[in-house]
């Protein structure tokens, strides 16, 4: 939905977008990040996003920003933090949680549209 509609992380795009494939980071410490972005590549993709629950997630990812840098290093290929637009209920949920930092909120604006759409994704 975010993808058709450009909401969240495609929201960054103004031409039509195709998905040309997705995955997982293979779980802690993330081995497919090594290999995946290959064959994402090799299908097509010019820009790789890593998934909203990476930022979102309980806890959010260690190591996302670190696998961001990695992809753009060795792939030679943007990375974009996010996919949907994060859900209200976790946006309220992650304010009450001591590890939850407003800067990710202030980077990632894109990913913090108005409420009804993060509702909308609950």
């Amino acid at each position: 939905m975010s993808l058709r509609e450009h909401e969240g992380g495609f929201s960054l795009y103004k031409e039509e977008l195709q998905l040309v494939g997705y995955s997982y980071c293979g779980g802690c410490p993330g081995g497919n990040i090594e290999y995946v972005p290959e064959e994402m590549i090799n299908n097509g993709a010019e820009v790789i996003h890593l998934a909203t629950g990476m930022i979102v997630g309980y806890p959010p990812c260690p190591r996302l920003f670190k696998f961001k840098e990695f992809i753009e290093s060795y792939y030679e290929t943007k990375v974009v933090l996010g996919t949907h637009p994060v859900p209200m209920k976790y946006l309220k949920t992650h304010k009450k949680l001591s590890f939850w930092n407003d800067k990710i909120k202030n980077e990632m604006e894109y990913l913090f549209p108005e409420d009804k759409i993060m509702i909308k994704y609950n």
